[in-house]
């Protein structure tokens, strides 16, 4: 893991040209109250590799991400690395009860963050309740994509587990990007395995097993659903 040695560019007026803006957190306020917002933020840079938090820090700010794939994770009392989930753009992290991140997170790719200090939002949204609605629907969204996530480390064969993530991929990105069949997978496959309780041996062998009967096509930084309904079936099994 590398140390974060990060580019941070200074307050400024950002919110008027945030790509994510509708999905973000900030997605609530008016146009007042954004102007307002921005300057509680920083846009932070993070190259490939890179540590956004590491778990069980203390929480000193929240992160919205504004462009780029995160990989977030728990390593196990025994060294090894459970990934809990990937976060997009869009997402908001860093908000727990505990004042402790309770999973680390790093830059696949590069990355940019809108990085909030935790004291000046927390006085920022408590007077203003469509904020905190809106961190609301953010917190359930995540709690059900973390449901979802217990029910795929089930008793699923690797085949079903490879094909839901690859569905479950493909539908958080069609919110961001639009429709398509080419589905980007900017995580290693090593990532893969360690998001699906699966060896990397597995997953390499089911995206083969897969592209072998038709049901996608490897490409580079990516693969094809060349038949979705085969992997839909599959996932539903």
């Amino acid at each position: 893991m590398k140390a974060s040695v990060v580019m941070i560019e200074p307050n400024g007026h950002f919110c008027s040209d945030c790509g994510v803006r509708g999905s973000a957190v900030c997605s609530s306020l008016d146009p007042a109250e954004l102007r307002e917002f921005e300057h509680l933020g920083r846009r932070v840079h993070f190259s490939s590799g890179e540590t956004v938090f590491s778990e069980e820090d203390i929480t000193t700010s929240f992160y919205n991400v504004l462009d780029g794939v995160m990989r977030l994770y728990k390593l196990l009392p025994d060294g090894r690395r459970q990934i809990v989930g990937f976060a997009l753009p869009g997402d908001f992290l860093g908000m727990n009860l505990s004042g402790r991140h309770n999973f680390s997170a790093d830059a696949i790719g590069a990355v940019i963050v809108c990085q909030f200090a935790k004291t000046p939002f927390g006085r920022f949204i408590e007077d203003r309740p469509q904020l905190l609605r809106r961190i609301n629907e953010l917190a359930i969204r995540e709690l059900g994509q973390a449901r979802d996530h217990m029910v795929l480390l089930g008793r699923r064969s690797a085949d079903e587990k490879v094909a839901a993530f690859l569905l479950g991929w493909r539908e958080r990105l069609l919110a961001l990007k639009g429709p398509s069949d080419t589905v980007p997978l900017p995580m290693s496959r090593q990532d893969i395995a360690d998001y699906l309780g699966l060896t990397i041996e597995t997953v390499s062998r089911t995206f083969t097993k897969l592209e072998r009967h038709g049901a996608i096509e490897i490409i580079h930084g990516g693969i094809s659903l060349l038949d979705p309904a085969r992997v839909e079936a599959l996932a539903a099994a």
